[in-house]
């Protein structure tokens, strides 16, 4: 099979556009378990009744792992904050309304939010054993919930077509859990961006769902530290800023 029309390509992983469909094809050093996790995490969030773009098949080609899904045409909401920032306080709107639509759904298989989070302190080498301790302490102390939680949820995660509807994507790290941790992962992906942007994201989930700001800045510090763990250097000292911050007055 000829892969031609590329449209992102990585170390371990390119995507590409493939007969009105999207082909993600994995290097062979990709573990085969991670690839059928991502697929059978999408297929569980399929089940939820969300509308996302649908697993097709899993395949392999030339020896490696791929995953085909169908193709949403249009642009990423991070390429349109990019090119009309005179609009960014609506697509920020929107954002968070459907992020709001995707933590109204259920999966009790999906894993659960605060053992992935748990798992991810633990296993990091860049903070002191007392540091793990005091946010494992603050992890098990934050309220269990089961909502559906994207786990990477920002703008270039986003695609939006010519309609203005909105497709959600990259369901690898979807779990149940308090919603209020996923919104927390999403301020700081958007802080590493837009420090601006992102309070403008908060304010908005806050007012639209009647919840407590510090209640989600509770949790940056823990999910801060888990985002450690993907080890990227142009992250490190936002990240490290957030994890030393326990209270909020």
């Amino acid at each position: 099979m000829a892969l031609d029309n590329c449209l992102s390509k990585g170390t371990l992983k390119s995507v590409y556009l493939d007969q009105d469909t999207i082909l993600k094809v994995f290097e062979k050093e990709y573990p085969k378990a991670e690839v059928l996790y991502e697929a059978l995490n999408t297929a569980r969030v399929e089940d939820t009744g969300l509308s996302i773009p649908k697993i097709l098949e899993v395949t392999q080609i030339e020896g490696k792992w791929a995953i085909r899904r169908e193709y949403v045409e249009g642009k990423t909401l991070y390429e349109l904050m990019q090119e009309k920032p005179k609009d960014v306080d609506k697509y920020l709107e929107k954002m968070v309304d459907m992020q709001i639509k995707i933590q109204s759904k259920r999966n009790p298989l999906l894993n659960k939010l605060k053992d992935k989070i748990q798992r991810q302190i633990q296993e990091l080498d860049c903070i002191n054993e007392a540091q793990k301790f005091d946010l494992e302490a603050k992890l098990q102390g934050m309220p269990k919930h089961n909502k559906l939680c994207h786990g990477d949820y920002e703008p270039k995660n986003i695609i939006v077509d010519k309609k203005g509807n909105l497709h959600v994507v990259d369901w690898v790290h979807a779990s149940q859990g308090n919603a209020s941790a996923d919104v927390a992962r999403t301020y700081l992906l958007l802080a590493l961006d837009s420090k601006k942007n992102a309070d403008k994201y908060l304010d908005l989930f806050c007012n639209k769902t009647g919840t407590d700001k510090k209640y989600v800045q509770q949790w940056l510090p823990i999910v801060a530290a888990a985002q450690l763990e993907k080890n990227r250097p142009e992250e490190k000292d936002l990240l490290f800023s957030w994890v030393d911050v326990f209270d909020y007055q």
